[in-house]
């Protein structure tokens, strides 16, 4: 089954990285446009104003005598040269000998003539939307000021222009680098998602031969070579593991029963009480040992694909028989078993579809842990069957627990902590209650809740 977390695909990924890069650097570059634009205008009307400036000076100063009806046609011939203008010009002595017939205010002229001389001979500002420039100008020795305010209409039109075009462009380009990213993301992210969903689609219990992802990219095709050899190399280690286990317990059975069949018949033989029971305890140990095995062998056969056999068992009827199978052989441990609720247990949600074998060996095995490390010759069984979603059974015993750190590792392969030292095992009894519990749909953890108390809890939903 394809798990899909919240981490983003490769395809959304490439689409995301290309189209939010791209776009970004269109409309960056816009916008500078739209910068340039807007400054070169404000430079060119300020020039223009100028210009104007210079012409109205040139005229005025070409007329002999002031001839007021002469300059009053010049400002009707020249008004529309600049929109909604005002200009005025000044002698040397800042004395206003020149104004436009246009009504436009200048509020700031007196500020900006008096900041005007030979020093700082060019001053602009804006008033609004006005451009407003002031000048300091030296003609034949004689020295002239002149102030503009004007309104640049057909400046502002075509930058507003400018601006609704590359506003549209900008649109239009997104669009067209959205459908471009999202071809290519497919483009490059389908032989990843060919190969995800080979890899997704392998059993190895069934010996598929190696497929390929039809792609021309060299680094793909290198990833599906690679691939395609640690699948080998995984089948092959998972049927040397398989047929290993499954001989090795083939194996194993015969020399076994033997092993019980004569230790049976040297106890029936011998009268002494005491061989009687050392022969019983043995007796019992190998048939724990041979029932290890068969688990082993089963969960083999289960792992290579063969259906687990279930059948409903009684869950409380497990852990009877597990008691009574210790205490065969620890006759003063004492097994205390609980019910929860203690009124009336609900007798149907202790009913299981479970395979009995499996299962029994989990309960022997944390049972037979009570034993081992408990410092007390008492353990609790504590079935709860309270709810009707989840069947819970802990077992609970005192003794020395395992460590924060330890408890990451309680359920793995040859793991045992520092309070087993000094008691015989192999590491294996958690990992394999581990394995058969995860086949059954249900969970085990591992707790202690104070200084010297062990608890296993293991959980099975009852749907």
């Amino acid at each position: 089954t394809v798990i899909i977390s919240n981490q983003m695909r490769i395809r959304n990924k490439i689409l995301a990285y290309f189209s939010s890069t791209v776009i970004a650097l269109i409309g960056l570059t816009l916008i500078i446009i739209n910068v340039f634009f807007s400054a070169h205008r404000e430079e060119e009307f300020q020039q223009r104003q100028k210009e104007k400036i210079v012409t109205t000076l040139k005229f005025l100063s070409e007329v002999k005598e002031t001839d007021e009806m002469l300059i009053e046609a010049m400002d009707k011939l020249t008004i529309n040269d600049l929109y909604d203008e005002k200009l005025l010009l000044f002698d040397s002595k800042k004395q206003l000998i020149y104004s436009s017939v246009d009504d436009t205010p200048i509020p700031i002229s007196k500020e900006m003539l008096s900041e005007l001389n030979v020093d700082n001979k060019w001053i602009e500002t804006k008033d609004g939307k006005y451009d407003v420039v002031g000048t300091y100008i030296d003609r034949n020795g004689t020295t002239f000021y002149g102030i503009s305010k004007a309104y640049d209409a057909f400046g502002y039109s075509k930058l507003t222009f400018l601006r609704r075009t590359l506003l549209m462009l900008f649109f239009v380009i997104s669009l067209v680098v959205v459908g471009l990213s999202v071809f290519l993301a497919q483009r490059i992210a389908k032989p990843i998602k060919d190969l995800a969903e080979l890899a997704d689609g392998y059993v190895l219990t069934q010996g598929q031969l190696p497929r390929t992802v039809e792609t021309t990219t060299y680094e793909i095709e290198l990833l599906n070579g690679k691939f395609n050899e640690l699948l080998q190399r995984i089948a092959e280690t998972f049927a040397f593991q398989k047929h290993s286990i499954h001989h090795i317990s083939h194996q194993l059975k015969t020399p076994l029963a033997v092993i019980v069949s004569e230790l049976e018949r040297l106890r029936d033989r011998t009268e002494e009480k005491t061989t009687q029971r050392d022969l019983d305890v043995q007796i019992s140990k190998t048939r724990s040992l041979a029932d290890t095995i068969n688990v082993l062998l089963h969960l083999s056969k289960v792992e290579a694909g063969q259906q687990m056999e279930l059948a409903p068992v009684r869950i409380d009827e497990i852990v009877f028989d597990s008691i009574s199978e210790l205490i065969a052989t620890h006759p003063d441990f004492r097994f205390e078993v609980n019910y929860l609720p203690t009124s009336d247990p609900e007798a149907d949600r202790l009913v299981l579809n479970t395979n009995e074998m499996l299962l029994k060996q989990v309960f022997l095995n944390l049972l037979n842990n009570c034993i081992a490390y408990g410092d007390t010759q008492r353990a609790e069984v504590r079935i709860d069957c309270s709810s009707a979603e989840m069947l819970t059974i802990a077992v609970i015993n005192s003794g020395p627990p395992l460590t924060v750190e330890e408890q990451k590792y309680a359920f793995s392969h040859f793991f045992r902590g520092e309070n087993s030292r000094g008691v015989p095992g192999s590491g294996l009894g958690l990992a394999l209650a581990q394995k058969i519990i995860d086949l059954h749909g249900g969970n085990i953890t591992y707790a202690n809740p104070s200084s010297r108390l062990n608890l296993f809890t293991i959980s099975f939903p009852l749907s």
